[in-house]
């Protein structure tokens, strides 16, 4: 099924890496010292004059980090106006209105914000037991949705929101941001012209190491009775009473999260997702546990996970390895690398870098090998036979390295919000749909599944559910 074709290939090394390539049948020579940095070109979207008709007015369900994070990329966008939002916490209406003016809408009930007709588009970033329902609701009541991820809380939700927005025709884009990134745009260029050959394996990680990044976010001092609208958080979730360490960290628990996978694979999952144009793994399993992070939180600070992928027109098959450490003691950071036969790939957040080390399917003999056991006589013998059996070989210059980088200051958190917008008001194609956010989600929740109920979940990548 996977096409082997290597057409595009030849002509994207000229062109990359701007070096004579010698075609033989020997592995490649590389020169160490051979470099090359490439500057990506942001597009100038934003220079685009739009009309009073094509002004978008835009809502923010949840005014957390990542509510207040969208609002000040989204009000950047030419054309694009933010006129209300909601929280649950009176303390973060207020400082909307610090920020934003007192002319705008502020309430605690986002069907409010539903239900106004000069709402366009509303943007979602409450804790996760809230999105698919919201989703669902805002594109019945006709508006577009820009979703946080992970698109859903639970696998059986997936299917209603895909089907909502296939019924709605209403724009959704779920917000993993790095799949519109310029950098992520040029290693899926770099993939597709099979520079690293058949891919084999994926390794990648997103680790950290502080009070912050494992989700002890500051608990404001004013989250006592009367600021905090616990029951409507609670919603379809378990009914306990208030605890505003919940609210505010809602991240570490099940009832209203999905812990790491749901958080950071996902990003993780997408990148992958968006570079190999892959619908996701068919086996998936995990484990980890709770080693450091002990603070009433039931989910893990450290998840491993292991995925096959089938073989696809798009790919062979593959292994991925992932995980996140929230007690990373190196502080090493991320990765995502694609290992291919003929080198590595190696994407981060601003910059993709390719390594060229083409492997020889022609054995060679000596060094850390069984011919040196051999007694002298038939080692001349060996070296006789192999000489007239394998044709003397040429070297293949290429450079070895190549790293491609986005401008200083690059956003692809803006990009992202550009190709909502664009969404809305000109048709474009959505990069991260319902359907793309939930082959996403999926993998991601159906490793927390794996985890907790300690076995292999087996995975439809097609359809984006349990098989």
């Amino acid at each position: 099924m996977y096409n082997e074709s290597r057409k595009s290939r030849r002509s994207f090394l000229k062109k990359a890496f701007g070096t004579a390539i010698i075609t033989s049948t020997a592995p490649s020579l590389l020169s160490a010292s051979s470099s090359k940095i490439v500057a990506l070109e942001q597009q100038g979207i934003l220079e685009k004059k739009y009309t009073a008709n094509d002004q978008v007015n835009i809502a923010i369900i949840g005014m957390g980090i990542m509510g207040f994070s969208n609002a000040e990329t989204s009000v950047k966008i030419p054309g694009v106006k933010l006129v209300g939002v909601c929280d649950l916490y009176t303390g973060r209406l207020d400082h909307a209105k610090e920020v934003y003016g007192n002319g705008i809408f502020t309430t605690k009930n986002y069907k409010e914000i539903l239900d106004r007709k000069d709402i366009d588009a509303v943007i979602i970033a409450t804790s996760d037991h809230w999105h698919d329902r919201m989703s669902i609701e805002a594109m019945n009541k006709g508006k577009h949705v820009y979703c946080e991820k992970p698109m859903v809380h639970k696998l059986e939700e997936g299917a209603e929101v895909i089907a909502t927005q296939k019924k709605t025709g209403k724009v959704l884009q779920v917000g993993s941001q790095r799949v519109s990134s310029i950098v992520t745009q040029k290693a899926q260029e770099l993939f597709e012209s099979k520079i690293i050959g058949d891919l084999v394996m994926v390794e990648t990680y997103m680790d950290r190491h502080s009070a912050n990044g494992a989700w002890q976010y500051s608990i404001p001092t004013d989250a006592k009775g009367g600021t905090v609208d616990w029951d409507s958080f609670i919603g379809d979730a378990p009914k306990v009473a208030y605890d505003p360490v919940r609210f505010f960290r809602w991240r570490n628990y099940q009832d209203y999260g999905t812990g790491v996978a749901g958080d950071l694979f996902v990003h993780l999952f997408s990148a992958l997702h968006a570079v190999t144009s892959s619908k996701g793994p068919n086996r998936i399993y995990a484990s980890g546990g709770l080693r450091h992070w002990k603070d009433g939180r039931d989910v893990p600070d450290v998840i491993t996970g292991i995925y096959d992928y089938p073989e696809t027109k798009q790919h062979p098959a593959f292994n991925l390895q992932m995980r996140v450490n929230f007690v990373d003691g190196s502080e090493s950071g991320e990765r995502l690398r694609f290992i291919g036969t003929d080198g590595v790939i190696t994407l981060g957040w601003n910059s993709v870098k390719v390594e060229r080390h083409k492997i020889s399917n022609i054995p060679t003999y000596g060094g850390w090998d069984s011919f040196n056991t051999f007694t002298e006589a038939q080692q001349k013998e060996y070296k006789k036979w192999y000489d007239a059996t394998y044709t003397p070989i040429k070297p293949s210059i290429i450079e070895s390295d190549l790293e491609f980088k986005a401008p200083q200051g690059y956003s692809a958190n803006l990009d992202h919000h550009l190709n909502f917008y664009a969404g809305i008001r000109e048709g474009k194609a959505i990069k991260e749909d319902a359907l793309f956010g939930m082959r996403a989600a999926g993998p991601a929740l159906a490793s927390n599944k794996s985890y907790f109920e300690k076995k292999i979940i087996t995975w439809d990548p097609e359809n984006a559910k349990l098989a």
